[in-house]
């Protein structure tokens, strides 16, 4: 209850300047997840693993780092890939390139490193290769288990409302001194 106090003893100034940091901090980790974006190339510059078909290499709820530079995809790189109409990305092996040298469009063939078979039925309907366009960026590096945070809260959205409330609270009721 002395957090409720305190709340109850911020002068309107005080209330504004605390909101004004909670603003600072969001906008903060926005700017930083752009610069990210821009240094990477890659439109997602972090996924995390949310399947196990990527074992042993990659673990559930590993973060990946995405890089998405000019150099052409090769055989056995990771890729990440985004199917038109699917909503979450897949991290997958390129296990065939064939190029088209007239316009120098890649085709790719996937397949996670867990799985039985390649990609061919995650693609949509008559689709057979993955373009270069769909690609959201090769993996670079990799922080293990790091992405968990992510997947917890995903699955338990209750969780994530009351993480959100409490670190709001905290931010507008912490005085500076």
């Amino acid at each position: 209850m002395d957090m409720l106090g305190s709340f109850r003893h911020m002068s309107i100034r005080q209330m504004l300047h605390q909101l004004l940091n909670f603003c600072l901090v969001v906008s903060s980790a926005l700017a930083m997840w752009k610069g990210l974006a821009v240094v990477t190339n890659s439109e997602s510059p972090i996924v995390v693993v949310l399947s196990e078909s990527m074992e042993p290499a990659f673990q559930r709820g590993d973060l990946l780092l995405l890089s998405m530079f000019n150099t052409p995809i090769r055989v056995g790189d990771i890729t990440v890939f985004k199917i038109a109409g699917k909503d979450i990305p897949i991290v997958h092996r390129v296990l065939e390139v064939h190029e088209n040298t007239v316009n120098g469009t890649q085709y790719l063939l996937t397949k996670g490193d867990n799985n039985p078979v390649d990609d061919r039925g995650l693609y949509n309907r008559n689709q057979m290769w993955v373009t270069q366009k769909e690609v959201v960026g090769r993996v670079s590096a990799f922080m293990p288990y790091i992405g968990m945070v992510t997947i917890i809260l995903n699955d338990y959205p209750q969780l994530k409302g009351l993480l959100l409330a409490v670190l709001g609270v905290f931010v507008l009721i912490t005085k500076e001194e």
